[in-house]
């Protein structure tokens, strides 16, 4: 039983619908990514040896998540001819190595810990859905199409 603790606890997040970029996909993954940081923030058990064995069982599963997420995004990205991509790409390579240098700094036993690299994981995911997923949903909603439902929908007449 994992025992929790009141600190980590105030930490969780909770999917609501303004972190929505309304594709459906990055949405689902979004929330794949605030429930593996929810995890993390539930293995903050304040036993260090717990903690390093549930990471290290974790991490390489959670980085391999964030490079099929990025890619899904990036993929859409280059089909609607975006022209933030280059920039969101660099945002997204910056992360992923941020994260193999702050795993491998935790995992080497430096002076990072896992609330302190949750919190971490969790601020930028929030911020980046916040700020950087948000340019391309307002350009996808710039192109798409309205299909007669009223959902949008971005076909290739939509790109130009």
């Amino acid at each position: 039983m994992v025992k929790h603790n009141a600190n980590t606890e105030s930490e969780l997040v909770s999917w609501h619908e303004s972190y929505s970029v309304g594709v459906k996909i990055i949405d689902d993954q979004h929330k794949e990514l605030i429930n593996l940081v929810n995890d993390l923030f539930n293995h903050v058990v304040g036993n260090e040896e717990a903690e390093r064995e549930y990471f290290q069982k974790v991490i390489h599963e959670a980085v391999n998540y964030v490079k099929v997420h990025f890619a899904t995004e990036e993929r859409i990205m280059l089909a609607t001819k975006f022209k933030g991509y280059d920039a969101h790409k660099k945002e997204h390579d910056s992360f992923v190595m941020n994260v193999i240098k702050n795993a491998k700094d935790y995992e080497a036993g430096k002076r990072l810990t896992l609330t302190s690299f949750t919190k971490f994981l969790k601020d930028w995911v929030l911020t980046h859905i916040a700020v950087m997923d948000k340019l391309y949903f307002d350009y996808f909603k710039k192109i798409a199409s309205r299909k007669q439902d009223g959902k949008l929908s971005i076909t290739s007449a939509d790109v130009k």
